[in-house]
């Protein structure tokens, strides 16, 4: 166990060591390419569930895990720079993961649909998680987000532009969020300005 999670921690930074110059392919599947909102339908007795907004959510009803999860469907229904958001539950959005020598799937918790400047046919769309406890493959789900899966959906250039974002005090929530958004609408802005930099040369 020791020694497979050491090999993929090194493969990890490799990886990373190479962002830009060797571009991760993400591996579709073959049968289910892509989601959507539009075809989850199922019954629940899930106590724990948020009436979500008509004009904020495709699906009715947000059913969630905690209190901390229900405090983050009202901020995002309120944040101005989002458009759309919806829980992963029945939704069938999955990204395996290797914890040592097992091949895992890991289920986000939502994805939020953000308008981070780039126009109405450009939005971002930023995986969310929500962490109370972090248990001892917390991290590793982070860096497979990070390290492979993001970066292999956007290199596809076909279902978008992604982020993944890790929320882990619900007293800094708001405060969390907009941080991000706004971390990824300033790299986005910088990018430009070095792109506009570049060409006048």
């Amino acid at each position: 166990m020791l020694a497979d999670m050491a090999c993929n921690k090194i493969v990890a930074a490799i990886t990373s060591a190479f962002v830009g110059k060797r571009p991760i392919e993400a591996v579709l599947d073959p049968y289910n390419p892509e989601g959507s909102s539009a075809h989850v339908n199922f019954n629940t007795s899930n106590p724990l569930r948020y009436p979500t907004a008509p004009h904020r959510s495709h699906v009715n009803w947000a059913v969630l895990d905690s209190g901390w999860e229900v405090e983050f469907c009202k901020v995002v229904e309120k944040h101005p720079k989002v458009k759309a958001y919806v829980r992963n539950s029945g939704l069938g959005f999955e990204v395996p993961y290797r914890y040592g020598p097992e091949t895992r799937r890991y289920l986000p918790d939502f994805i939020v649909l953000v308008d981070d400047g780039h126009g109405e046919d450009d939005f971002l769309y930023l995986v969310v998680e929500i962490k109370g406890y972090r248990g001892t493959d917390a991290p590793i789900k982070k860096e497979t987000m990070e390290v492979y899966w993001v970066p292999g959906v956007n290199n596809i250039k076909a279902f978008g532009r992604w982020a993944f974002a890790e929320l882990t005090d619900v007293h800094t929530l708001t405060e969390d969020f907009e941080a991000k958004v706004d971390g990824i609408f300033n790299e986005m802005m910088e990018k430009v300005v070095e792109k506009t930099a570049t060409e006048k040369v």
